[in-house]
C-alpha cells in the first residue's frame, strides 16, 4: 500500500489547511499528516502553542467557540496561509456522568466545545473557501447513533455536529464546497488509555487511521462526497 507521500491521488500539495483543536492527539496528528501530504497548515487550539509544532502556523489561546475570536484565528490564520483550502473542526471535549449526579452545565459546556467551536469556525472560513474545491471536514461521534448512559451531553453535542454537517453540506453545494465528518469510535488517546486501563487498546481506532481519512476527504479523491457521516471504529 502507498503512504501519503507516494500516492499522488491523496497530495494535498499547495492546499492551505486549518486545524482547530490542533494541539491534541488527534489534531496534531491530522497536522502531521497534511505537512506529509504536502499542504501548508495553521494550527489553532486554546492551549498555548506547543515547541514541537513542525512547519505548521500556531496560534495559540483561541477559544473558538466565541464568535470574534474565531474570526480573528481564521483571517489570521487565511493571512498567514495566503488564503484557505480546507477547514478541519477538531476541537472538541468528552465528559461522562450520569443525570441524576450530573450538572446541567456540562451540557452547554460540551456543546460550546464539540459544535459550537465547528459553527463559528465554518462561519468565518465561508468567506475564505474557495467555490469548486473548498473542504470542510467535522468530527461527529459513532456513540451519537445510539447514546448510552452517562454520555448523554456528549452524544447530544456531537449529534448537533451531524446535524450541522449534514445542512451545511447542502447549504454550500451550489458553492461546489464539500462538507463531510467523521464518527470515530474510541480513539486511542493517553487520556482514554488512563481512562480505561483494562481496554484492549489494539480494538481502538489509531489518530493516524483518522488522521489517513481526513486527508483523503481534504484531497481532490474526494471531490464527489458531500454530506457524508463517516464510521471510523477500528474493531470496537
Amino acid at each position: 500500500m502507498k503512504s501519503i507521500e507516494e500516492d499522488e491521488s491523496m497530495r494535498l500539495d499547495k492546499q492551505r489547511i486549518v486545524v482547530t483543536g490542533a494541539f491534541g492527539t488527534l489534531g496534531a496528528a491530522v497536522v502531521r499528516a497534511a505537512l506529509d501530504a504536502g499542504a501548508e497548515v495553521a494550527a489553532i487550539d486554546r492551549a498555548p502553542v506547543p515547541a514541537n509544532l513542525g512547519a505548521a502556523h500556531g496560534f495559540g489561546g483561541v477559544d473558538m467557540a466565541d464568535t470574534a475570536a474565531a474570526k480573528h484565528a481564521i483571517d489570521a490564520a487565511a493571512e498567514a496561509l495566503g488564503g484557505l483550502d480546507a477547514l478541519v473542526n477538531i476541537a472538541g471535549a468528552f465528559r461522562w456522568e450520569t443525570l441524576a449526579d450530573g450538572d446541567p452545565e456540562t451540557w452547554d459546556l460540551l456543546y460550546r466545545i464539540n459544535l459550537r467551536t465547528a459553527v463559528a469556525a465554518s462561519k468565518a472560513a465561508l468567506a475564505h473557501l474557495p467555490d469548486g474545491r473548498g473542504r470542510i471536514v467535522n468530527i461527529g461521534a459513532n456513540s451519537a447513533l445510539k447514546a448510552g448512559a452517562g454520555v448523554g451531553a456528549y452524544t447530544a453535542s456531537k449529534a448537533g455536529v451531524m446535524r450541522f454537517t449534514e445542512s451545511l453540506a447542502e447549504e454550500l453545494k451550489p458553492r461546489g464546497i464539500t462538507v463531510n465528518a467523521l464518527l470515530p469510535s474510541v480513539i486511542d488517546t493517553p487520556p482514554n488509555r488512563a481512562d480505561m486501563p483494562d481496554a484492549d487498546f489494539d480494538r481502538w481506532v489509531k489518530p493516524e487511521q483518522l488522521a489517513g481519512v481526513i486527508v483523503f476527504l481534504l484531497s481532490g479523491a474526494s471531490s464527489a462526497i458531500t454530506g457524508a457521516l463517516i464510521p471510523v471504529i477500528g474493531r470496537v
